[in-house]
């Protein structure tokens, strides 16, 4: 999936049909799972997650799934720009030594649907660590339930409102 380079007067990537079907499914999907929504759109979804004060990433189900979404806050958090987070595999998102726990715990996930307390360490582009607390991990599905990716919403480490 190539994405338009062109960022917009908000510094958002220019969406194609695609695109914006799948990040809707972001917030669908976690409506359905928690009857909440995930955040206050005012008709635009896709505008309102770009510029949420939280992390929002969201990987597809490939045999190594690669991120299809990262927010501004997530992109600054792992330093990359949009062109470049969407081609990341997510296990990368994760030190080595730790991927194997981060394995585990998406398949836990899988099976729950969705799991509110994530705590972990995740690693920037250049090698940085930074802390999630209490994130929420959730499955994405589409209009049929059929399983189409992960998302995950966090706070910057030293945001958290908790």
């Amino acid at each position: 999936m190539e994405s338009n380079p062109e960022l917009n007067e908000q510094g958002m990537p220019h969406f194609d049909v695609e695109q914006l079907r799948r990040i809707a499914c972001i917030g669908d999907s976690y409506a359905k799972l928690t009857g909440r929504t995930l955040l206050q759109a005012n008709g635009d979804f896709a505008a309102a997650l770009w510029a949420a004060p939280f992390a929002i990433v969201a990987h597809g189900t490939e045999q190594d799934p690669i991120f299809y979404f990262g927010n501004r806050v997530a992109l600054k958090l792992f330093e990359l720009d949009f062109n470049a987070f969407i081609r990341l595999p997510s296990r990368l998102s994760a030190e080595p030594r730790l991927r194997d726990e981060r394995a585990s715990f998406l398949r836990r996930v899988s099976q729950i649907g969705i799991i509110d307390d994530y705590s972990g360490v995740r690693i920037s582009a250049t090698g940085k660590r930074f802390h999630i607390f209490d994130g929420s991990v959730w499955n994405l599905t589409d209009g049929a339930g059929k399983a189409v990716g992960q998302a995950a919403a966090f706070w910057p480490p030293a945001e958290s409102p908790k």
